[in-house]
């Protein structure tokens, strides 16, 4: 019997999400998990009369785990289809792209692979900076969120599913690295593209040039706007 939802997001999320779904069914147990460790704590017999649903986590959901859940498992992703794994707003910039969005999709054991279930797409605006893109598309999951909140906390059957595929190339913090590591023979306005976009220390990580031995990292200005012209020129 589906009477269970475990919902995998940060504390701000799980208040709100909760008051949402138990409004939608009030005998629904709404199981808050937060880290792996909680995930692994989770008895067996809960799993079966369960649903998961993941909101903007970086928890990877193990497959022993998404096999024992009696009514599937979901994704809001903070990104489109075309950006599937780490850093989709970081990337979608670098990559020039001209939309951005969110996705709803199963989850499978595969991160970011899973059959579709819901897009919400949106051009992305001149010269927006990587925060203002992620505002934007976390504003749009949680839309997504509340129009599809209904529906998650009261019908047991698995979600109707698109006919969309994922992107080719799943973005990883490897991939967000190699970005990183900047050659020395790189033209000024790519140098400030990509400072622009990945200076802002996400996983820890800011542009790096190698030279004789040593190497320098960009200095992160108090302000997006001097981001690129500041590191250049310095």
């Amino acid at each position: 019997m589906f009477d269970t939802i475990i919902l995998l997001t940060g504390p701000a999320e799980h208040s709100v999400f909760t008051t949402l779904l138990r409004g939608h069914n009030p005998d629904l147990t709404v199981l808050p998990v937060f880290t792996a460790e909680d995930l692994a704590a989770i008895e067996p017999d809960w799993l079966r009369r369960a649903r998961m649903i993941s909101f903007t986590t970086g928890v990877i959901v193990p497959s022993a785990v998404l096999d024992q859940l009696g009514f599937g498992a979901y994704n809001f992703h903070p990104g489109p289809p075309q950006y599937p794994g780490s850093a989709p707003a970081h990337f979608a910039l670098h990559d020039h792209a001209t939309d951005f969005g969110c996705t709803v999709h199963r989850m499978i054991a595969r991160v970011d692979a899973g059959p579709i279930v819901d897009v919400e797409a949106f051009p992305i605006p001149a010269d927006i900076s990587v925060a203002g893109l992620e505002e934007i598309a976390y504003t749009k999951l949680v839309q997504t969120f509340w129009r599809m909140a209904r529906v998650l906390a009261t019908q047991p059957g698995p979600l109707i599913e698109r006919a969309l595929r994922w992107g080719n190339t799943r973005h990883t913090r490897k991939a967000y690295e190699q970005i990183c590591d900047i050659p020395v023979s790189i033209e000024k306005d790519e140098l400030q593209h990509r400072v622009k976009v990945f200076g802002t220390d996400h996983f820890g990580i800011v542009p790096t040039i190698g030279l004789h031995g040593f190497q320098f990292r960009v200095v992160v200005p108090d302000t997006e706007s001097a981001i690129a012209d500041e590191a250049v020129e310095a």
